[in-house]
């Protein structure tokens, strides 16, 4: 009997062994891409500059005697600025308006000697000689016409530019001279006119981007921007959305070897002024034509080194990994350009014990654009300081 206990054991505990049964897929939300039509945009950051930008300099020589304007207030074209004394001006105006009268008396009086002479010499009362004579002094009475005409011509200019005005509309600066200062033609600066609406946004681009554009206008995919107003949009440091709108206006015609970019500039709207020359601000520029794409979640999209692939489920129920192209985001989601297919079921959770070939159960749902503001990319954020201090009045 003692032989044969242990072998009972070994039989029953070998009997009391079951297989436990393999554990149920996972469960994972599945979807089919998003198909839209897409234009890609480019990003840019530069600065808004006034198209017209000069110095109001004194065309007069003399003494400031009036200011008409307030420092820095927006003015329109031709409004006065400044007056220097016109008094010397003004005299010789005056002056060549007397010779001009003058010179008018002469030219009658030498008609009426001309046509006199003219008469006597058909009758032989005068010799051929005194009637040239009198031609030439007619035909010099006419040319000091004229010089008299472009003296007072001259004269009235020198007295308008007694006056500085305003060359275009725009905003003005700070005065650099004050009452009673003496200024020189030409030479002393007043002060600084900008235009602003319509304003630029001048900006550089990298040479890839010049490349890719170039490439773009040969396939007919979009026109260059050196002859074609592609649209600009604009935000401005504290906006979050692109509100200011434009087009391109110029491109430069060469690459600048320092640095490897090409100069732009696009023409922006401004109606209200409240741009203004030198604020900083993000543009983006129409970067291709228009593509049929499909759009998905960013976190659909799993990096494997230098490669970025997703997983569908098949119809057998498992997944297979798939390499994507990737482009720029659109309405909260990866625009895919190639490598997924309308129809793949594209797994959207539990993406991090995902393994090809993995048996799975679906949950069929459906991919919907997120929130536009998650397409706009952040500019440099502006810290407004705190005020310094702060009164208040007394209430009776």
């Amino acid at each position: 009997m003692k032989k044969i206990v242990p072998l009972l054991t070994l039989v029953l505990v070998a009997c009391g062994k079951t297989d436990a049964p393999p554990p149920p897929p996972p469960t994972v939300s599945v979807a089919n891409p998003l198909v839209r039509d897409v234009v890609d945009w480019d990003d840019y950051t530069g600065r808004f500059e006034a198209p017209q930008d000069v110095e109001v300099r004194a065309r007069a020589t003399g003494n400031i005697t009036r200011i008409f304007f307030r420092d820095g207030q927006d003015v329109r074209r031709g409004q006065p600025l400044f007056e220097i004394d016109p008094r010397t001006y003004r005299a010789r105006f005056q002056q060549a308006r007397a010779q001009l009268l003058r010179a008018q008396a002469a030219l009658a009086n030498a008609r009426t000697v001309e046509a006199r002479s003219k008469k006597l010499l058909e009758s032989q009362a005068v010799s051929r000689e005194e009637y040239e004579r009198d031609q030439a002094a007619l035909r010099t009475a006419e040319a000091d016409l004229a010089a008299g005409r472009a003296e007072v011509e001259a004269a009235r200019v020198s007295l308008d530019f007694t006056v500085a005005r305003a060359p275009f509309a725009g905003r003005v600066s700070d005065r650099r001279v004050s009452l009673g200062d003496a200024v020189a033609d030409g030479t002393t600066v007043l002060t600084r006119v900008v235009s602003l609406d319509p304003i630029w946004f001048a900006f550089e681009g990298a040479e890839s981007f010049y490349l890719k554009n170039l490439r773009q206008d040969q396939r007919g995919e979009r026109g260059s921007s050196r002859y074609t107003a592609n649209p600009v949009e604009v935000q401005l440091a504290d906006e979050s959305g692109y509100r200011w709108k434009g087009r391109m206006i110029f491109l430069d015609n060469a690459v600048d070897e320092q640095s490897g970019t090409i100069r732009a500039k696009a023409l922006i709207a401004n109606p209200t002024r409240f741009l203004t020359p030198g604020m900083y601000g993000r543009a983006r520029l129409l970067g291709s034509g228009t593509y049929r794409a499909m759009l998905i979640p960013e976190e659909a999209i799993v990096t494997d080194q230098t490669r970025k692939v997703t997983y569908v489920v098949g119809r057998d129920g498992k997944t297979a990994q798939r390499q994507v192209e990737t482009g720029p985001l659109v309405d909260g989601l990866r625009v895919v350009k190639a490598g997924l297919a309308p129809t793949d079921m594209l797994v959207l959770t539990g993406l991090g014990r995902m393994q090809p070939g993995m048996a799975v159960t679906q949950k069929k749902t459906v991919i919907k654009p997120r929130a536009s503001f998650q397409n706009a990319p952040k500019t440099q954020a502006l810290t407004t300081p705190p005020s310094a201090e702060a009164t208040a009045s007394t209430g009776d």
